[in-house]
């Protein structure tokens, strides 16, 4: 089966570090673009961050910009959202994609991972 896991959301006080995981299964990420989103309470999902497939050019949503990076590892298949400074207005379900786009593109469809709760306390 192609699939993507993400995992490692949980609860953080504001000012502190998490740091997502989003694992390939059934294909590697070699050709593919990878993006993190979040879809925060009462709000539609939002593009965070993403590394192109083309030659690793990375976008940043405004919003995370000098907090959020996108670090990877190939030997484990994985990508990372690696979030620092949170803020409580970060809180929301965060999800993974990763889609065969070409250029500078970000996913928009392709595969996405199943989500995990991020909660910044105040």
């Amino acid at each position: 089966d192609v699939q993507l896991q993400a995992s490692g959301g949980g609860l953080v006080q504001a000012g502190g570090s998490l740091r997502l995981s989003c694992t390939a299964s059934g294909f590697t990420f070699d050709g593919y673009a990878i993006g993190w989103f979040r879809q925060a309470p009462g709000k539609e999902r939002e593009g965070l961050i993403c590394i192109s497939a083309s030659d690793g050019y990375i976008h940043y949503a405004d919003s995370v910009k000098g907090r959020f990076t996108i670090p990877s590892d190939n030997t484990k298949n994985t990508v990372y959202l690696q979030m620092n400074s949170l803020k409580p207005e970060d809180t929301g379900v965060y999800y993974c994609a990763a889609e065969g786009v070409q250029g500078r593109l970000c996913p928009h469809g392709g595969f996405w991972g199943q989500g995990t709760q991020v909660t910044v306390s105040s």
